[in-house]
């Protein structure tokens, strides 16, 4: 009897993991614009980034994992390339952004992390921004890895910090404390100064400038929604 119900076990098993695949990015696309849609957004420092957009001049854009969900939302440029963990989560992930228009390079640093750093140094010759969440795949929370600065320093691309705060949402339980925004929240997306590292620069310099930048445009979302009267989550 075991034996006879295997096989169809096998093609149950098959079924879930194709429709969790295939359905799953498409709905959570869906569910992240109509959520987009709900809230009062707004956002601050985006001139310099403008510009550079203006003049093709692309960027390394920098912010920290638990602020994914809804930074697609915010981005006004002409396509990216986010570095997402070449996990099972990570490729439900990198569906998801497919479906909103970003394309995705995966790897991370503790699986197929030197091909996706070849890879988006490939990409540095191309007109795409490069997205990067220096403290994933697996934290420390909100703290700068190598990574971002060495791919700064070999491209001479520039990172630009970006923040996205909102004033009611849903930490969840994870490394990260990923945030989910709530419907009719109020939500600030910052960007921070364009930070140039020279090859021949302090890499570990760099990095404290990077992750004090970070702390600052961080600290200026927060101050915005305190403007009015609100604190964020």
């Amino acid at each position: 009897m075991a034996v006879g119900t295997a096989p169809l076990n096998r093609a149950v098993k098959r079924t879930g993991e194709w429709l969790l695949v295939n359905l799953a990015p498409l709905l959570a696309a869906g569910i992240i614009r109509a959520l987009s849609l709900l809230l009062r957004k707004e956002t601050i420092g985006a001139d310099a980034v403008r510009q550079r957009w203006q003049a093709d001049e692309p960027m390394i854009l920098a912010f920290w994992h638990d602020q994914l969900l809804l930074m697609s939302q915010g981005y006004e440029g002409p396509g990216s390339q986010i570095l997402i963990s070449a996990s099972r989560d990570g490729e439900l992930i990198a569906r998801t952004m497919r479906y909103l228009g970003q394309k995705a390079v995966r790897g991370s640093s503790s699986r197929g992390g030197r091909a996706a750093f070849k890879q988006l140094l490939r990409l540095a010759g191309e007109p795409y921004d490069l997205v990067i969440t220096p403290d994933g795949p697996r934290g420390p929370r909100h703290e700068m890895k190598e990574g971002v600065v060495q791919l700064a320093r070999l491209s001479g691309r520039p990172v630009v910090p970006m923040a996205l705060v909102c004033s009611r949402g849903y930490r969840f339980a994870s490394w990260d404390r990923f945030l989910l925004p709530y419907p009719f929240a109020r939500l600030v997306y910052a960007y921070g100064d364009p930070l140039y590292c020279g090859r021949h620069d302090d890499v570990e310099q760099f990095r404290a400038r990077l992750q004090e930048a970070m702390n600052m445009n961080q600290r200026c979302a927060e101050q915005r929604l305190e403007r009015y009267g609100l604190s964020a989550v």
